[in-house]
């Protein structure tokens, strides 16, 4: 006897409408969207009329999860990245050379004075001025190197060491190069990760691509610029002791000093001991706060253990300046006026609200470990979105018209019970979309278009199975379940070869083959959902109602 119990209905039924229900908010995106901009603002603390009104055009009640577009749909920026890789090894080399200074210099006796040579930015070249201290000098060398933190470099060790009469040459070793390179690009991931997700952005795409390139693509930015200047900044922040001023770029700062520009005094150069009190990566919070004149700045606290060092450097240099460096350029020098024992303090300049919340951003989420280069910028226009997303509603109209009528032209009544399931399918696709937060490519359009053409696959399996039992079956209602029974097989193992090459296209594959995967892989799940349980209901339903003596499919 063909029947579904009530309590399984409820079940089909329920499913469906909480399915739609996740999938409603898309066709109010616009509304939506100002609603859960507006939400997320009231959520952080910040409440006005303005904010209460546009939080007010989406009812609380019913799910506000969208369907985030992509790039090609929503517009944006597209920026390809190239980690300078080469500045990390500089600088390793660079902090390396007071160990090996400090090193050879408990061996005065042996190996005479220790110097250093000009060099590339890949070497350290350190000279000696006793040839038979040479031999001890290389020992000594090369025992400062350490193990390389790698897996594959686990017996290397870090430096490789030559020597040539009094002339030592330091270099990274091959296996430490390769470690560092893939340090480096996984923090710069990170950070950039985190610098994208602090300004709200939605949804961006940030991904390695080769050994040194990041792919970095966020939907809804006006211009490629506005990213730019937030990734372009490496927000490497020192706090060093002044030593003195100097009006010309060509002074000569001393023996382990540097000499840096002032960032908003043309032609004032400051003398700073190189090595900093305190650093960046010291930092515990940095937001955007206002000085005693009202204008805005950066609050900073330090970590415990950089708060307790930068309170004794105070405490020990009251009325002396120290400089706050900011990329290799003096932002502020201002003069101790007293101990600061709590690690607080705040940075001014001439910023407005902007540029302070920037920085507070840059800092917070830590500096880049190397430069980047940006090989190829573009801004995707909004209006190319709309031209998509338009393009690709024409594409799913007419593939559902013509279904549509296909259906009903083939099968009559049954057509449009599996009509009815189609559309519900498209529905909870949408409603999946919008539960796990995907992302909709253009791409993905094309995948729910092949998912419409491919839904009624199941449809027309079993209605074709009904019209061969209802030639050897006793009855209609015998002819429908045997139908369903029978076609079982042949949907499940048809839709299982097709989303396991879904699911081999989502985890191979990246950026519009992901895109299409999913909706590909939610499509087949609804389908067979669909033409199992809802076309079956409808059928039960319509046939517990009237039941016919006979039926046409």
């Amino acid at each position: 006897m063909l029947n579904i119990s009530f309590s399984k209905l409820v079940m089909i039924w329920l499913t469906v409408i909480v399915g739609l229900a996740f999938a409603l908010p898309n066709g109010f995106y616009g509304r939506v969207e100002t609603h859960n901009d507006a939400m997320a603002i009231i959520d952080a603390g910040q409440t006005n009329a303005e904010l209460e009104a546009d939080a007010a055009q989406w009812p609380s009640f019913l799910p506000s999860n969208l369907v985030n577009l992509g790039l090609d749909l929503r517009g944006g920026a597209h920026l390809l990245v190239e980690v300078q890789v080469e500045d990390v090894h500089a600088s390793f080399l660079e902090g390396f050379w007071p160990s090996v200074r400090d090193a050879l210099a408990a061996e005065r006796d042996t190996v005479g004075f220790v110097t250093r040579e000009d060099s590339p930015a890949t070497e350290l070249r350190v000279r000696i001025s006793e040839p038979e201290g040479a031999t001890q000098a290389f020992q000594i060398a090369r025992g400062l190197g350490s193990p390389v933190a790698s897996f594959t470099g686990a017996a290397s060790t870090n430096i490789d060491v030559e020597i040539d009469g009094t002339l030592l040459t330091i270099t990274l070793s091959e296996a430490e190069m390769v470690a560092m390179n893939e340090r480096t690009i996984m923090q710069t991931l990170e950070i950039i990760r985190r610098r994208i997700d602090e300004v709200g952005t939605r949804e961006p795409t940030i991904q390695r691509q080769g050994s040194e390139r990041i792919l970095v693509q966020v939907p809804g930015v006006g211009s490629a610029n506005e990213i730019i200047e937030l990734l372009g900044t490496t927000a490497q922040l020192t706090f060093n002791p002044v030593l003195g001023r100097a009006a010309d770029a060509d002074a000569s700062p001393g023996t382990g000093n540097i000499l840096v520009p002032a960032l908003d005094e043309p032609n004032v150069f400051y003398i700073l001991e190189r090595r900093p009190v305190v650093t960046g990566e010291d930092l515990e919070n940095a937001q955007l706060d206002f000085d005693q004149n009202g204008r805005p700045a950066v609050a900073f606290r330090f970590n415990t253990s950089a708060a307790r060092e930068f309170g004794d450097y105070t405490l020990e240099n009251i009325g002396s300046p120290f400089a706050i460096v900011l990329d290799n350029q003096v932002i502020s020098a201002p003069t101790i006026q007293s101990h600061i024992p709590g690690g607080s303090g705040i940075i001014t300049g001439n910023f407005d609200v902007e540029e302070a919340t920037n920085l507070a951003v840059l800092l917070r989420a830590g500096a880049l470990p190397a430069e980047l280069t940006f090989l190829e910028e573009r801004t995707i226009g909004p209006e190319l979105g709309a031209d998509s997303i338009a393009a690709g509603q024409i594409a799913c109209i007419v593939a559902a018209i013509a279904i549509l009528v296909y259906m009903v032209l083939s099968y009559g009544l049954f057509g449009v019970f599996a009509n009815i399931a189609l559309i519900i399918n498209v529905g909870l696709i949408f409603g999946l979309l919008s539960i796990v937060g995907a992302t909709l490519t253009l791409p993905g359009i094309a995948g729910i278009v092949l998912t419409i053409g491919m839904a009624v696959d199941a449809n027309v399996i079993v209605f074709e199975r009904i019209r061969e039992e209802l030639k050897t079956a006793k009855g209609p209602a015998r002819a429908i379940e045997l139908g369903y029974e029978r076609a079982l097989s042949s949907i499940i193992d048809a839709n299982i070869t097709t989303f396991m090459t879904a699911v081999i296209l989502f985890t191979i594959g990246s950026g519009p083959v992901s895109g299409f995967a999913v909706t590909l892989g939610f499509g087949i799940v609804t389908s067979v959902f669909t033409a199992i349980f809802v076309t079956r209901s409808l059928i039960v339903i319509w046939f517990s109602r009237t039941r016919p003596k006979t039926i046409e499919v």
